[in-house]
């Protein structure tokens, strides 16, 4: 039988669930940064393209100032007003970069394929007018 002592109350009762909720997403932080440490830096990077590196270091460093973003609320310190949000705001401003270039390099990869397409298609539609026997009649033609 646990007795609860006046010294255990140090906060609201309502309370519980958020910091139940905080301690386990802690737990889940502190395990993802032990398996990112188990592998060295140098290991990991040389099996990720340039631009997935860009994208690792940028997440590992936002995930950093979150977290001191964090622990400046709970000293009672307005994390607003401190130096961190611009750094925020930087590392955000380079994600959106990284975020523009892999959108570019997404596009142009999806024009190829359009683009062979549209050639494929463009270069087989003379040999298909010219087939009278085909089965498919030829698009914009009305059959007599």
């Amino acid at each position: 039988q646990m007795e609860m002592s006046d010294d255990t109350e140090d906060y609201p009762t309502e309370i519980h669930e958020y910091l139940a909720a905080f301690e386990k997403s802690l737990g889940s932080v502190e395990e993802m940064l032990k398996t990112m440490m188990s592998v060295s830096r140098s290991e990991l990077l040389q099996k990720l393209e340039p631009l997935e590196q860009a994208k690792l270091d940028l997440v590992s460093v936002y995930t950093l100032n979150s977290m001191f973003w964090v622990y400046l609320a709970t000293q009672g310190i307005n994390p607003k007003e401190h130096p961190v949000k611009q750094e925020l705001e930087r590392i955000r401003t380079y994600m959106n970069k990284v975020k523009e270039i892999a959108d570019k390099k997404k596009a142009s990869k999806l024009d190829k394929g359009a683009a062979s397409r549209f050639v494929r298609n463009a270069l087989w539609e003379p040999d298909a007018e010219n087939e009278h026997t085909s089965k498919t009649p030829t698009k914009g033609k009305k059959r007599k």
